[in-house]
């Protein structure tokens, strides 16, 4: 480590950003690793923090280093840290639990209320040279998985918790709202789970293009504000007609997308909300009760997900090298997050401070 650079990447307030050195953080257990960050995906999160200085009631209130979707280097090892070794790399599940609530006893440690989770306020994350992690929520990446897809493990983890609460199985039919990254992975696992009929849909022709190239069927972009229209004619461009998909997943956040993800549903099928976005909206409380769909709330993710997601980048079953557009040197930090919030792109990688990026995508 040494002359290595600790400089971390702050959000200060809404729009406004700083570089600053930090000291490299110790090990505070035993159980812990420190990790030299190699890359850091840019998240939608990351966008909602730069613009608005929070996202769903976790609101900065000091500095805050942002950035979660990381892949590192180990560099050093607590003591009774045994399944990883100096050089390692791996994949960072950047939320640590409490392990001890009911939540996390029962599985769903995701929504354990004491959620230790990086950027989120007051816990800085991983746009820095140097992370603390505990080793058990760190994935040894497979010798030919790369450091660029392993920074593409925590978005999977999010699309592999999102498919399996829908439940798809051989044969399924499902429509996707929203085709950034996680709409776009969602679509891919669902394929992997043997979804037939995989629908994509989002009001920007590029991400369609990348849709249908990555894993849809079909594509299409939304020709009315009208939730019932919206959804007759995407039903219809699918070859789905009347009755509606099995699964629809909701990857957006946007109430219009919502709205029609419901009417698009069929009778007894099952709706899954993955996208984050305005804290209420106006709902199609009836079409839901009426058609007695099954609607489930999707955050983050859980046990087995991140480690599922590893084996799907692994196998090669879920190709996620090709959604990355392009990687920028650690200086360029906000000038990648305003241009993930101009879209145009699929996902960015921002370099951490000690690596040297050759081919650097321009902004």
């Amino acid at each position: 480590m040494e002359g290595a650079s600790n400089l971390s990447f702050y959000l200060n307030h809404p729009g406004e950003v700083s570089f600053a050195d930090r000291p490299i953080p110790e090990l505070q257990s035993p159980h812990d690793v420190l990790l030299a960050i190699n890359y850091t995906g840019v998240c939608g999160s990351d966008v909602h923090f730069y613009r608005h200085g929070g996202v769903a009631g976790s609101v900065i209130q000091q500095p805050i280093v942002l950035g979660h979707e990381a892949v590192g280097t180990v560099v050093q090892v607590g003591s009774k840290v045994t399944s990883l070794l100096p050089g390692d790399r791996v994949a960072v599940e950047p939320g640590f639990p409490c392990r001890r609530c009911e939540a996390c006893l029962s599985g769903k440690y995701n929504l354990c209320e004491d959620m230790v989770f990086a950027a989120s306020p007051p816990y800085h994350g991983t746009l820095t040279g140097f992370f603390v992690a505990a080793d058990d929520f760190c994935y040894k990446l497979p010798d030919h998985v790369s450091l660029h897809e392993g920074a593409l493990a925590e978005p999977l983890a999010v699309a592999v918790h999102i498919v399996r609460l829908a439940q798809i199985t051989p044969g399924t039919s499902v429509i996707i709202f929203g085709a950034g990254p996680v709409g776009l992975l969602c679509a891919s696992v669902a394929r992997v789970y043997g979804a037939a009929t995989v629908v994509c849909v989002d009001i920007v022709q590029l991400k369609l293009d990348v849709a249908k190239e990555f894993a849809a069927t079909h594509v299409v972009l939304p020709q009315s504000k009208d939730p019932s229209q919206n959804a007759a004619h995407i039903l219809q461009a699918a070859g789905l007609g009347r009755a509606g998909a099995d699964v629809a997943i909701d990857a957006s956040g946007a109430e219009l997308s919502i709205q029609t993800a419901l009417h698009a549903t069929r009778r007894g099928g099952t709706f899954v909300q993955g996208g984050m976005g305005k804290a209420d909206i106006s709902f199609p409380i009836m079409a839901m009760c009426m058609k007695e769909i099954t609607a489930h709330g999707s955050f983050r993710y859980s046990s087995g997900d991140f480690k599922l997601a590893l084996d799907l980048i692994g196998s090669g079953q879920v190709k996620v090298s090709k959604l990355i557009t392009g990687i920028v040197n650690f200086r360029s930090a906000e000038g990648a997050i305003r241009k993930v919030s101009e879209g145009g792109v699929i996902k960015l990688l921002i370099a951490g401070p000690n690596e040297v990026v050759e081919d650097e995508f321009i902004l």
